[in-house]
This record gives C-alpha cells, sequence and structure tokens, in this order.
C-alpha cells in the first residue's frame, strides 16, 4: 500500500473537477499514456475509463473502473494493470485554510503479480510515481483555478 499526500493551492471542488474530467487521466498520471474513451457517465460507480499504459510500442490496453464517488471529497478506482494486476486507488479531498485541499491517494494492489511481490524497490518506485502524480494533479487543478 502506498499512501501519498499534497496541498493544492486550490479548493477541493476545483480539484475534485479534474478528477471528474476523465480525459485528463494521461495529462497527470504517470504511466497513463492516452485515453481511449470515458463513458459518459464518468465519475459515476461502475463508469469506466479505457486507457493506455506503458511505453510504446508495448503500451497496454486497459481500463479503470469507478467503486465509489463523493463528488468534490472522494473517488475510488479500480485501475487496471494487466498483465501485472489491479490496483484500488482512492483518492481523498480534505479542504484545508486558504481555500486550499489536502489530497492523499492510497493505492493498494489487489491482484496480480505486483500483489504478491512485495518489495522496498516497488514501494519507492509507487511512491515515486504518485508523488508526481500528484504534483501534475495540482498543476492541473491549480492551472483551472487561474482560467477566468
Amino acid at each position: 500500500m502506498a499512501i501519498v499526500q499534497r496541498i493544492v493551492p486550490a479548493p477541493p471542488d476545483q480539484v475534485f473537477a479534474v478528477l471528474a474530467d476523465g480525459w485528463t487521466y494521461s495529462d497527470w498520471v504517470v504511466g497513463t499514456v492516452h485515453i481511449r474513451d470515458v463513458d459518459a457517465s464518468w465519475p459515476q460507480p461502475g463508469a469506466k475509463l479505457h486507457h493506455k499504459a506503458g511505453p510504446w510500442p508495448v503500451s497496454l490496453k486497459e481500463s479503470s473502473t469507478v467503486l465509489s464517488c463523493v463528488p468534490g471529497r472522494e473517488l475510488t478506482i479500480l485501475a487496471g494493470l494487466w498483465p501485472l494486476g489491479e490496483a484500488t486507488v482512492q483518492m481523498v479531498l480534505d479542504p484545508v485554510d486558504g481555500g486550499r485541499t489536502r489530497v492523499t491517494m492510497e493505492e493498494t494492489f489487489r491482484a496480480g503479480p505486483l500483489r504478491w511481490i512485495h518489495t522496498k524497490l516497488n514501494d519507492l518506485v509507487l511512491h515515486r510515481r504518485n508523488v508526481e502524480s500528484l504534483r501534475r494533479l495540482s498543476d492541473i487543478a491549480t492551472r483551472e483555478k487561474s482560467r477566468p
């Protein structure tokens, strides 16, 4: 399990707007290289986001499914990573002073080799990946906040 937090200089609704736009996932989720399709009901439970992960020419077609959603507060998805497995990723948004948001990202492998092969190196790589993903999410949410 990897838990990463970041304070984003934008309110929770603005950060959630980025999460609710499935087409932005390849902009902030490290490893997702292309969004192929997003169900019209995204981010409602059961909705799917279809993407490619990994570098070309070995990128894999995959999909992720919303498990739960509380608009403006929380989004939990089942992220497909086959053949490596799948992970549950929970994003929790908490308001903090000054119109900012504490974003907590918790990722837990549920199935496949990544769940079975648990090493400190894997934890370090996952942690760094998620730190970078939250940095990118923050940049997008902050940029959206500054638009008229």
